[in-house]
């Protein structure tokens, strides 16, 4: 896992918070919401607003009018519905919301997802054939269609009426459908345009039900709204807080069977379930069917109305998870296995195989670029054809870069962090090229990822169960609204345990008399590269853990970095040697760097980045951690040396260091180093 660049950490004023502290809430999520600019008791308790009264009258939706015509039309008529949808969970709960209330409603309801694997996304000539094959009158979509124009007309030739429900942005020119509801078209005058593929379905339903039937919608349909919301990662304010915080409290007295049972078999108490169960249990579980090509298992599992069927499903569900982490973990080492010395990573990763599953592909290639700090293209070939998935790193735009790519693809699509492509088998060596080379080009624009750190705590004392417990009034969490993420500086890393077959770290960590526990996924001792006793900055997300009934306030960990020391006396005094000041013996042995701490700063900044910079207390202790020369100021000097032998260029401004390193194969001796012969 590499680490983040820089943190961007906000702050409030002590008026603010106390402004609100006075209006009822705690300091913590005062300080919070001040933070994130709702310093106004007004301005909090909108945001804080969950109630059903966030929800907007669904015909201000263009063409839900229509819409409900055609659907009340199929109703009084006892037509043959088709429902179309998507193979990712929010088109899995949508397909399932859909499919549900028109089989309430006592209509002959047919569904179609299409599998990730054989047919991709969207609407299919085959798919139409077959739905018109069961005589259906009308297609319903949920989560796609709107780019279907072609489609569309096709479908109507064959005589089936179509009415597309979608989220996705659209063209110019919409489909001649019987109805296109999305918030995104330009002539849509709604308010909220951050509705789920899942949460425009549940729009139509409580459209086709009226005003006067919304709270028994929401109690019969926002679960399945709420997971496919978060699913999509989509915006947690306005009308989506109130489908998730709705969808939450139904979930945890879920007459779903289906979905009782995926809990039960997972092992989650429903009655405390949370949006990041949700996030990380529920929904991988689902998912995976989709991956795995056979999305009719998670749908059918949503609509069971058998016990025991739906028991079978969800460990059938379960395995296939299962199955899905076995095959991306396999696909993972093969790719870390072909990419041979990985020491120095320095573009792209770009990789090919035949025998690579594709519904992993967008999952191997984020861990990939975790892991290495650079983008990362998987590409599963069939034959002479290959569809890949591209994952960005830091702030490389990986849809520009496939767009200088465009002439060896054969299709892509995405936004800047990932992206999907399809190539010629004999394109891929032309295209790693070209990405390369527009990489290469854009070195100087490139960053690791900024951390955004809500405020800093000066003492494990401000992190009591009742205040960090006062967090959860922000919830639901998601986008435009993430998990707070704190920090507190110089504290004592007091131990570190492996944990999690040696894939996770538990931390104890101290301050000024007190501790607590903190837990670091996906971070080995290794990548952490600290001993106990180090003083270190952590940032973190607060959190509470529930042991045997005993709760205590638990640290989840983002990032640990070397404790920023601005008094450190060496990078003083090795500032005042390279002033040209005269130093004693004993100050020239403190800075004086061997063999060994100049190798080992080497290797760690060689693979560090060809290019960084950053403030002298933010990059030198970080150097002198993982370099293991615990100096600030020998560090600075290894620097000077390997500027004067030409093996950096170096450039130093106030107090900001700009750090490249040039492409060259040679070798120099350190004897001939005039800077390291003054300290001798």
């Amino acid at each position: 896992m590499k680490p983040f660049g820089e943190w961007k950490v906000g702050g409030c004023s002590e008026d603010d918070i106390a402004r609100l502290q006075k209006h009822g809430y705690s300091r913590l999520l005062s300080a919070l919401l001040c933070a994130r600019g709702l310093s106004k008791p007004e301005c909090a308790d909108e945001f804080l607003r969950c109630d059903l009264g966030l929800l907007n009258d669904p015909l201000l939706l263009k063409d839900m009018d229509r819409a409900v015509a055609r659907i009340k039309k199929a109703l009084s008529r006892g037509e043959k519905v088709a429902v179309y949808g998507d193979y990712d969970v929010d088109g899995l709960t949508a397909s399932s919301l859909m499919a549900g209330w028109f089989r309430k409603q006592g209509l002959i309801c047919e569904t179609y997802i299409p599998e990730r694997l054989t047919e991709g996304y969207g609407i299919s000539e085959d798919a139409l054939k077959c739905i018109k094959s069961k005589d259906v009158d009308l297609i319903v979509t949920v989560d796609c269609g709107v780019t279907a124009i072609e489609q569309v007309s096709m479908a109507r030739e064959m005589g089936m009426d179509v009415i597309i429900t979608d989220h996705h942005e659209c063209l110019d020119k919409l489909p001649e459908a019987e109805a296109v509801v999305n918030p995104h078209r330009k002539d849509c005058a709604y308010p909220f345009k951050g509705l789920a593929g899942v949460g425009v379905a549940f729009k139509l339903v409580c459209a086709l039900e009226g005003p006067d039937k919304l709270e028994e919608v929401v109690k019969s349909y926002s679960e399945l709204a709420a997971i496919g919301t978060i699913a999509d990662i989509m915006p947690v304010v306005g009308e989506n807080r109130a489908i998730i915080h709705h969808g939450m409290a139904l979930l945890r007295e879920t007459r779903n069977l289906g979905l009782d049972r995926l809990m039960a078999e997972i092992g989650l108490d429903k009655k405390k379930i949370c949006g990041t169960d949700v996030s990380f249990n529920l929904i991988p579980k689902l998912n995976a069917a989709g991956r795995m090509g056979r999305v009719k298992t998670a749908f059918d599992l949503l609509l069971a109305t058998d016990i025991k069927e739906a028991s079978r499903l969800a460990s059938e569900l379960c395995e296939m998870n299962i199955e899905r982490r076995r095959v991306e973990n396999r696909v993972f080492c093969e790719a870390v296995e072909m990419l041979g010395d990985t020491r120095r990573i320095e573009t792209p990763i770009v990789l090919a195989s035949e025998n690579w599953h594709h519904g992993v592909s967008g999952i191997v290639a984020s861990r990939l670029a975790d892991r290495f700090g650079v983008p990362a293209v998987i590409i599963c070939l069939d034959g002479e054809n290959g569809r890949g998935s591209c994952r960005s790193f830091g702030g490389f735009n990986v849809f520009e870069a496939l767009d200088t790519s465009r002439e060896t693809l054969t299709s892509f699509g995405g936004h800047e962090f990932a992206a999907g492509l399809t190539l010629k088998s004999d394109m891929i060596s032309s295209f790693r090229e070209k990405i390369t080379d527009y990489y290469t080009s854009t070195e100087g624009q490139r960053l690791q990822p900024c951390l955004e750190v809500d405020f800093g705590v000066d003492s494990l004392s401000q992190l009591t169960l009742e205040d960090v417990e006062s967090l959860r009034r922000m919830e639901p969490w998601g986008m435009f609204n993430p998990p707070p993420t704190l920090c507190l500086r110089d504290v004592s890393i007091d131990t570190i345990m492996p944990i999690g077959n040696d894939r996770h770290l538990k931390l104890k960590i101290s301050k000024d008399g007190q501790s607590m526990d903190g837990i670091f996924f996906m971070m080995t001792l290794k990548d952490l590269g600290m001993k106990t006793g180090t003083r270190a900055d952590i940032a973190f997300e607060p959190g509470i853990n529930d042991f045997r009934g005993v709760r205590s306030v638990q640290l989840l960990l983002k990032d640990v970095r070397a404790a920023r020391r601005f008094d450190d006396p060496t990078y003083l005094m090795a500032k005042r040697f390279m002033s040209g000041e005269a130093l004693q013996p004993m100050e020239k042995a403190v800075l004086l760097p061997d063999r060994n701490d100049c190798a080992k700063l080497w290797n760690h900044i060689t693979h560090r980045s060809r290019h960084f910079k950053g403030i002298c207390e933010e990059l030198l202790p970080d150097m002198a951690l993982h370099s293991g020369t615990m100096s600030m100021g020998r560090v600075y000097i290894c620097l000077k040396v390997f500027n004067e032998m030409g093996l950096i260029k170096l450039k130093e401004t106030d107090n900001l260091l700009d750090i490249h390193i040039p492409r060259l194969d040679i070798k120099v001796n350190l004897n001939d180093s005039k800077i390291l012969e003054r300290l001798r």
